[in-house]
């Protein structure tokens, strides 16, 4: 297939609109079922890259998902404990297979980003992995392959409509990237830098202890970052992102937006959160809608009078600032990255209040003595990779 043909662009306005290799080579792709548009593919090939690098870097399973050209979430097939079977929904679902795990983690960190996303699977998608997927929101997937029955469930979705897409993962593109913006061609290089232990090595702070899990976590971050709008910031725990910011224009900002997600993952994970009561007729995205409220700032919303009533069985007890705060607390070994140099100590101070313990930035910036010493303060461990990871 030379070209393939989309109802429109971004926008319904911007017509007429297609996909197409420059070099007039046939597309490295197959679609199985549905019909992908413009921003459905730019989150397809971005989200591909992504998994593809994140196996070659792990020798795990990767899933991530995407929306608007950034990783809502993203992960690697390590086993999930039983909480974490429950707040992403899969604890019905028996034993999962490692790319399930992926996918749950990936779509699971930020359920509320996460509605409506396009799915990438480093690996052939089996049965247990479209199971998840058949009972969530998309829009639809990429993988360089699916078992019989695991495509006979996706192409069920949305009324047949589902959109499938099988990549070649021999593919490889041309080393260099063109882009049009305002009739005017942009040529780069492409961004091949390889995330790996080599970039892992310059630790500048007292504490140089790294465990193997959080340099695993460290290229989780750096592989993430490098498919997500800048500027970005991701916090990794275990093997998969928990808060993602992209696209502010201040670093601060968004490591505060990504801090707030790895907050809200891991109060989701509160005995106070389990046990909530829901009504038995609440569909899925109206509970993570609840949650959300829950334990955020909006929380006397969905406890208001009239309003809890159509959520819950019984009304809950307040989550207060103070328990809340305890309960994070408790998490003291997350991995942060950045895809540039952090300008001021205030990120560090940010990222101390989620659990960070370690840190992975390029460096780079006039004041990096005063973060070091910020980092110091906190017994923390950062490393300078030297590399810059914007995406645009």
């Amino acid at each position: 297939m030379k070209e393939f043909t989309l109802k429109y662009g971004c926008n319904p306005n911007q017509k007429p609109a297609k996909i197409y290799c420059n070099n007039g080579k046939d597309l490295p792709i197959e679609v199985l079922n549905g019909r992908p548009g413009y921003i459905n593919f730019l989150d397809a090939f971005n989200g591909w890259q992504l998994v593809r690098e994140l196996k070659e870097a792990t020798g795990l399973p990767a899933a991530t998902s995407f929306k608007h050209v950034s990783p809502a979430g993203a992960a690697v097939g390590l086993p999930l404990s039983d909480v974490l079977k429950k707040i992403y929904w899969v604890d019905d679902l028996g034993e999962l297979s490692p790319l399930a795990c992926a996918y749950a983690r990936a779509r699971g960190a930020d359920r509320m980003s996460s509605f409506g996303d396009f799915i990438a699977l480093s690996d052939i998608c089996d049965v247990s992995t479209a199971k998840i997927i058949k009972r969530e929101v998309s829009d639809g997937v990429i993988a360089p392959g699916y078992e019989p029955e695991a495509l006979e469930i996706l192409k069920a979705k949305k009324k047949g409509n589902y959109n499938v897409i099988q990549i070649d993962p021999a593919y490889r593109p041309e080393p260099v990237e063109h882009k049009d913006v305002f009739g005017i061609t942009f040529e780069q290089g492409r961004n091949e830098v390889k995330i790996d232990d080599s970039l892992l090595e310059n630790v500048v702070t007292e504490n140089k202890e790294i465990p193997e899990n959080a340099k695993r976590d460290m290229k989780i971050a750096l592989i993430t970052l490098k498919y997500t709008q800048s500027n970005s910031v991701c916090y990794v725990k275990d093997g998969q992102a928990i808060g993602i910011g992209a696209g502010q224009q201040s670093r601060v900002h968004c490591t505060r937006l990504a801090g707030n997600k790895a907050d809200n993952w891991l109060l989701r994970q509160s005995p106070k959160v389990l046990s909530l009561p829901f009504v038995d007729s609440i569909g899925r995205a109206d509970r993570d809608n609840a949650i959300d409220n829950y334990i955020g700032d909006e929380y006397m919303d969905v406890l208001s009078e009239g309003a809890w009533q159509k959520v819950f069985k019984e009304k809950p007890e307040v989550f207060t600032a103070q328990e809340k705060r305890a309960w994070l607390d408790q998490m003291d070994d997350a991995v942060l990255g950045s895809d540039a140099f952090f300008p001021f100590s205030d990120n560090v101070e940010r990222a101390k209040k989620s659990g960070v313990k370690y840190i992975v930035q390029p460096g780079g910036s006039i004041r990096d003595d005063a973060v070091i010493e910020c980092c110091n303060k906190y017994g923390m461990a950062m490393v300078f990779n030297g590399v810059r990871l914007f995406h645009h």
